[in-house]
């Protein structure tokens, strides 16, 4: 029977990661990367994300398009772009391995079963750990050049600033939550080679005659 605690870590991981890769798949959709809104026009608002630009106006609607051109990207963005399209692809791969790897998939129940479940489990570990790194590293290089932008003395106070977008929360949250979810899955990596099945094995002993024998199990 497996362990309670095993069970209880391993179906938390793999719900934590699962809510991580819709926050890093949302966070690379969203437009809402770099937000700009002037106080000369306080009825419009203009949002940049990685694959299109929109402007928010309070009459006119939400008007999007997007870019014409790779070429013409900013590399912060191109470099965000790549980084978010890998980062959900390798969450996603190691929530395909953690589900299998589970104890109650009711599957290789042999020992050397148990251990291919549990280098499973690591690879699903190490690959969503580098699901978050990859979501938290574009995130955060864009809002330090964000912030660095906001506080340049030599640009003029009247012009323009760009602000912290939704998408980077957002973004933030899905690193934190891939992290979370690699420690739950090895935390029950390290349980279940604690907790691993002794089977026994048959011995035959035979008396000093021969004329009869016993069979143990140790």
């Amino acid at each position: 029977m497996p362990n309670p605690c095993t069970v209880f870590l391993e179906i938390l991981g793999v719900l934590i990661g699962t809510g991580g890769w819709f926050c890093s798949l949302a966070s690379t959709i969203m437009p809402q990367w770099l937000s700009l809104s002037t106080e000369l026009m306080g009825m419009e608002s203009y949002e940049q994300g990685l694959w299109e630009a929109c402007v928010f106006q309070e009459v006119a609607g939400t008007e999007c398009r997007p870019y014409d051109t790779i070429l013409g990207l900013e590399p912060k963005l191109m470099l965000a772009r790549v980084l978010m399209c890998v980062s959900d692809a390798t969450c996603l791969l190691g929530l395909l391995l953690a589900i299998p790897a589970m104890s109650q998939i009711n599957c290789c129940k042999s020992e050397e079963g148990h251990r291919t479940k549990r280098g499973l489990k690591i690879t699903a570990g190490v690959l969503l750990c580098i699901a978050g790194v990859f979501v938290l590293f574009p995130v955060s290089y864009v809002a330090h050049d964000i912030v660095i932008k906001f506080f340049d003395e030599t640009v003029p106070h009247v012009v323009p600033r760009s602000e912290f977008g939704d998408a980077l929360f957002i973004g933030w949250a899905a690193g934190l939550l891939d992290i979370v979810a690699a420690v739950m899955l090895f935390a029950s990596c390290s349980d279940s080679r604690d907790r691993e099945p002794h089977y026994r094995q048959r011995q035959e002993i035979r008396t000093i005659d021969g004329s009869r024998k016993r069979t143990e199990y140790v």
